[in-house]
């Protein structure tokens, strides 16, 4: 059984080291043969962690040629979101090297078995590979996984079949032991247990057996605090062209909004300044007295469904887009 883990730059040391040593003590136990190797998604020979960069050896780049089980671990850093530095920069700037190409390649093969620890799958969906797919990471991501498509399970490991995702940084060391478990067996896992006198934490969550009963609760949140004095809306205060700026944790989206009214209906595009032939739609313009809100699915600086909350500020809109718990600093001036 191959087992390769992705390092990258910025990597949270004990998402990539505690399966390390789960699986090599998974290898004591059995007579198959198990590799174990740190690789990377280019030929470089190391590369720094997120904290106090310190520096991890790469055996060699990810090797496709041997099948088994692939494991991108998260980053670490800071949770400031303005910070180059942080979590959800780090992220981004890995799902933006070859390691992007090496998930897309993985999850198409059906002789890999991808895992991830923590913001580990973030990146993956990142790189556009969780769309309607279970998944479960760090829980300041969770929204975030929601607003690029996949379905966050808040569970400590969760299967969905050629895809495992472990929680928060410790569930790394619970997502190995269940991997050994459902690869090699029970036996073969309760020795591991027993070396590092650690138990298997939580119910790995499946998409089979009875649907649970939930209850309906509402969770609505305020996504907009503003101290400026708003003034009163309605349609014909939209419609019509806006240079529009996003400021980003992950980048500054520069767009172009044109609001028309279609059939009695308030709609809309966004065409990216950059780039004339990237537009994107507009859907659920509600204006109220006080603020217009919206959804828009983009794809830079990555994919995401964003919601807007803006309110009019003499000549301008002004307000936020959230993608979860990542919220972006909007403003528009009318053309």
């Amino acid at each position: 059984m191959n087992i390769q883990i992705v390092l990258f730059e910025g990597v949270d040391l004990l998402d990539a080291i505690a399966p390390y040593e789960v699986f090599s003590a998974a290898s004591m136990y059995t007579s198959e043969d198990i590799t174990v190797e740190f690789v990377g998604a280019d030929d470089k020979e190391h590369v720094l962690s997120g904290i106090n960069d310190y520096p991890l050896t790469v055996s060699h780049k990810l090797d496709f040629s041997k099948k088994g089980i692939i494991l991108i671990p998260g980053a670490s850093g800071s949770v400031n979101e303005n910070d180059p530095d942080s979590v959800p920069m780090k992220l981004k700037r890995a799902s933006e090297t070859g390691l992007r190409k090496q998930i897309i390649e993985a999850i198409n093969d059906p002789e890999m078995l991808v895992t991830s620890v923590c913001g580990g799958s973030l990146i993956m969906a990142m790189s556009g590979v969780l769309e309607g797919r279970h998944v479960v990471t760090h829980y300041m991501g969770m929204d975030l996984l929601s607003a690029t498509g996949a379905i966050p399970i808040n569970a400590r490991v969760v299967d969905d079949g050629d895809i495992i995702s472990g929680a928060g940084v410790t569930s790394g060391l619970d997502l190995a032991i269940y991997v050994v478990e459902r690869e090699l067996g029970p036996r073969i896992a309760h020795e591991v247990e027993q070396f590092f006198q650690y138990e298997k934490r939580g119910t790995v969550w499946k998409n089979e057996g009875v649907e649970p009963i939930l209850s309906d609760i509402a969770k609505e949140e305020s996504v907009f605090h503003q101290e400026e004095k708003t003034e009163n809306l309605d349609q014909h205060d939209l419609l019509g062209d806006w240079e529009v700026s996003i400021s980003t944790p992950v980048g500054k989206m520069q767009l172009i909004y044109t609001f028309i009214n279609k059939d009695g209906v308030l709609t809309g595009t966004a065409t990216d300044r950059s780039d004339k032939a990237n537009v994107s739609l507009l859907e659920e313009v509600q204006v109220s007295e006080k603020s217009i809100t919206w959804t828009q699915k983009v794809k830079k600086p990555m994919s995401l469904k964003l919601k807007f909350e803006v309110h009019k500020v003499e000549n301008q809109l002004k307000g936020v887009a959230k993608a979860g718990l990542i919220s972006s600093k909007v403003i528009a001036k009318r053309v």
